[in-house]
């Protein structure tokens, strides 16, 4: 039963990362310190990279450690270049996993200038050695089977991150190892091999068969979502279709083996029996169809055992109705698996552990010194009235801060500042939303057509493929609000101490006369409190300094651990990072931090003797005069605003050069929005012309039948009627009837026709009135023709054929007819077309 699916790896062709990207250093960042630094971390990514792909790996945690590591690094340095095919172009070529490729054309492979499609294709390799890993592990121990799951879950969530970024990633088609739909399957696979080695271990820990069961269901879940997913797919291997098929039944007949028990133990003794049925026809099923694949024997004798005992039981002693298996109760689920989540490394430095370390004490060191800072401020303020013992001048020391701060502009400097932070955040901003605004209308116009055109719009959701650049606007708008608050925080700051660093950009007579006069205190000059507390001043000072050389020493530390870790692999076939890398900070940092101690140590008890004993002292000494404390109130204002101008300064030109580098960031981003809507506008565009033809293809209506009567042939057309006696009707109606009038002239024409050919002597027609009509009887004139002509006894003749009958016809009733010509040419033409028929 023990058979899991595991995912081979991608293979991908040999990049030199060290030419182009060291070329790009030099170009960008001046010769120096810095500029060798990047190169040598570009070398090590080239190394990096040929030892995670640039060779066969094993099937052991190290190597994915090497794989893990690369990717972290991409992560890293992907913010730092411009990769783009039109800035720095470094082509990936990778193969795909399932292709086996053909004789004659090769294995399926995609070459992109993209530095997100090789993240993809390392994660996928991630993914594929920890489910490779996964199954390697001895299932019969606690500690195998831990491991499988872990693994297992790890490469479920690496596939989960790859079908949610890939098209983003992308911008395009991707080979089918990688597109959403097998990685998504993949990951369901995962997920449901770690909850069957939950269910394992749980089988092993001997627990309740309630949960077992559950595990068990849960697991037959998986499966069977994973099969449903790739059944009408033929990219993955065959052999994955009838092993998850298998696994859902195996899964499920254990299941109601351990329901079964439990009923069994509730004295349910019918449904025990028709749970067992139910996994013996399961484990039939598999043993029937797919004995090739999976082995169901073990099983199979045991479902089996317990089955004839229950029925026997059943039979001789308890006689409880069987159930169908339709009416029995559904077992419960219970998933203790998850997908691991992919996420970025903590840091994005582009520097190893060592660097993060050297780091962190540089980062704890400064802080001290901060602190050192805040306390020297108010120290400063006891030297300033130590100087301040003669009452009647400006001291030294706020002398030398108002020349200070002329020299850094003085108050016009900080306010041009402030008054380009507004401008510099609403940029950010509007690039920010101009960004998001692309997605939104995108994936509204997606979610309309989508509407429209139900499951014929079958490509992905344009709210799906969207997270992640979602995820990080969302990030970037709390940045942006953060850093307002911080801008808040510098402006209250600068309306406090506003007045007291105007005053020292004054020039110095001015300057003097704001500070209010004391009463000589001359006696104080020469006092031990005095001499003390400058004394311990000094002391200080000598810390301070002491303390900034031994920042600077620190940042110069440099180091190589490759030497090391080399020598560790080449004698212990592994290298335990952790291990090498604290030995090297102790070996590197024990003497730095012992006298980092030791200068905090000294700092700390010189500020207790100062703030404590000295400056009580001092104090008592001049409460006696009233002028004298207003005036050291102000010479400490004046000295705690320039330290404020110098923090003030310092705050507000970190803040333009955050707006600055964030602009350049959010532009990077606005891009990656810009081309991923432009891919999904084409891709929406082609679809929607896709289907507009293929609905103007449709037939608008569905296929009838013609009746009988329209489909049999016309009959022959009749002959022609006999007209009646009256030939012309009255005006109202004569554009009705004229062919009626035509056909009722026809026989008196041929008669007399016939007459005139037979004895011209006799020829006269004479015609009824046109206001006759054929229902009234002849007009009250009425000719000869009418009276006395032998046409009423005589039928049409058969002579009107005679070529004599046409001329004579028309002109006998264009000469002899009372009415007018115009009302004559229908019936003319009448007689022309039946005497020419």
């Amino acid at each position: 039963m023990a058979t899991f699916i595991s995912v081979p790896l991608k293979k991908s062709s040999e990049v030199d990362l060290v030419k182009p990207l060291s070329k790009f250093v030099t170009a960008t960042y001046p010769t120096g310190e810095e500029q060798g630094e990047y190169i040598r971390a570009v070398e090590e990514l080239n190394k990096l990279r040929r030892n995670a792909l640039g060779r066969p790996l094993d099937k052991h945690e190290s190597s994915l450690e090497i794989l893990l590591r690369y990717y972290d690094q991409l992560c890293a340095v992907e913010p730092k270049f411009p990769f783009s095919e039109n800035q720095l172009c470094l082509t990936f070529t990778w193969k795909d996993a399932f292709d086996k490729g053909s004789l004659f054309g090769g294995s399926v492979k995609l070459a992109l200038a993209s530095l997100g499609y090789e993240k993809t294709c390392v994660l996928f390799n991630a993914a594929a050695l920890a489910s490779q890993i996964a199954s390697e592990q001895n299932l019969d121990n606690d500690e195998g089977l831990k491991a499988a799951a872990k693994y297992y879950q790890l490469a479920s969530g690496a596939f989960g991150h790859i079908k949610d970024t890939v098209l983003s990633a992308l911008n395009r088609e991707p080979t089918m190892d990688i597109s959403p739909e097998t990685v998504g399957t993949l990951s369901l696979i995962m997920l449901a091999q770690a909850q069957e080695v939950i269910f394992l271990k749980a089988t092993s820990d001997k627990m309740k068969d309630a949960v077992i069961a559950k595990l068990a269901n849960q697991a037959a879940d998986f499966y069977g979502d994973a099969f449903k997913q790739c059944q009408y797919k033929d990219n993955l291997p065959k052999e994955v279709l009838p092993v998850l098929a298998a696994k859902h039944c195996i899964m499920q007949a254990n299941a109601e083996l351990h329901q079964s028990v439990l009923a069994k133990q509730k004295k349910r003794f019918g449904e025990e029996i028709a749970r067992l049925q139910h996994a013996a026809e399961l484990v039939r099923t598999v043993a029937s169809r797919y004995d090739e694949y999976v082995s169901v024997k073990d099983l199979s004798d045991k479902i089996n055992r317990a089955l004839t005992a229950a029925k026997k039981d059943n039979d001789f002693i308890y006689h409880d109705r069987v159930p169908e298996v339709k009416d029995l109760e559904h077992i419960g689920k219970a998933a203790l698996v998850r997908a691991t989540a992919i996420t970025p490394p903590l840091s994005q430095k582009f520097t190893g552990e060592i660097q993060h370390r050297q780091h962190s004490l540089t980062r704890v060191e400064r802080q001290k010194t901060n602190y050192l800072h805040l306390s020297m401020s108010q120290v400063r303020k006891n030297r300033t009235a130590l100087e301040d013992l003669s009452g009647d001048s400006i001291p030294q020391s706020i002398a030398e801060k108002a020349r200070s701060i002329v020299q850094q502009g003085g108050l016009q400097s900080v306010e041009q500042l402030i008054r380009d932070l507004p401008e510099l955040l609403t940029r950010n901003r509007e690039i920010l939303d101009e960004s998001l605004k692309m997605l939104d209308d995108e994936e509204t116009t997606d979610n309309e057509l989508r509407t429209k055109f139900n499951q014929r719009w079958n490509r992905t959701p344009s709210g799906d493929l969207y997270k992640p650049l979602r995820a990080e606007g969302t990030n970037f708008r709390n940045i942006l609000d953060k850093a307002v608050q911080a801008d808040q925080v510098v402006k209250d700051r600068y309306n406090t101490h506003c007045d007291m660093i105007a005053l020292l950009c004054k020039p110095e007579n001015e300057l003097n006369a704001a500070i209010p006069s004391a009463n000589p205190t001359k006696t104080l000059q020469g006092s031990e409190v005095v001499n003390v507390l400058r004394s311990q001043l000094a002391q200080l000072e000598e810390v301070k300094k002491e303390r900034e050389t031994l920042e600077g020493e620190i940042k110069a530390v440099t180091f190589d651990m490759s030497v090391c870790f080399l020598t560790a692999l080449a004698q212990d076939g592994a290298i335990n990072e952790e291990q090498l890398s604290l030995a090297q900070l102790d070996q590197l940092y024990g003497s730095y931090n012992q006298r980092v101690q030791a200068s905090l140590r000294t700092q700390e008890e010189l500020l207790g003797q100062v703030q404590v004993t000295s400056h009580q002292e001092f104090s008592s000494l001049k409460q006696s005069n009233t002028e004298a404390n207003q005036r050291e109130e102000v010479l400490k204002k004046l000295a705690s605003a320039h330290d404020s101008y110098v923090e003030i300064s310092s705050n507000l030109r970190e803040g333009t050069k955050f707006y600055n580098d964030l602009t350049e960031i959010l532009l990077k981003f606005q891009n990656k929005c810009s081309d991923i809507v432009f891919a999904r506008k084409t891709e929406r565009d082609e679809l929607l012309k896709y289907l507009q033809q293929s609905i103007a293809r449709e037939p608008s209506a569905p296929n009838f039948n013609v009746p009988a009567y329209q489909s049999t042939p016309a009959a022959p057309a009749a002959g022609p009627t006999p007209a009646p006696r009256t030939v012309f009707v009255s005006s109202h109606s004569q554009s009705q009837t004229s062919n009626t009038s035509a056909a009722h002239v026809r026989p008196m024409i041929i008669y007399h026709i016939l007459i005139c050919v037979i004895s011209p002597s006799t020829c006269r027609l004479h015609l009824p009135s046109s206001s006759s009509s054929p229902r009234q009887g002849p007009s009250r004139q009425q000719g000869p023709l009418h009276q006395a002509s032998p046409l009423r006894q005589h039928p049409p003749l058969p002579l009107a054929h005679h070529p004599l009958a046409l001329p004579l016809a028309t002109l006998h009733l264009w000469f002899h007819h009372p009415r007018p010509r115009d009302h004559l040419t229908p019936a003319i033409r009448a007689i022309q077309g039946e005497l020419l028929l």
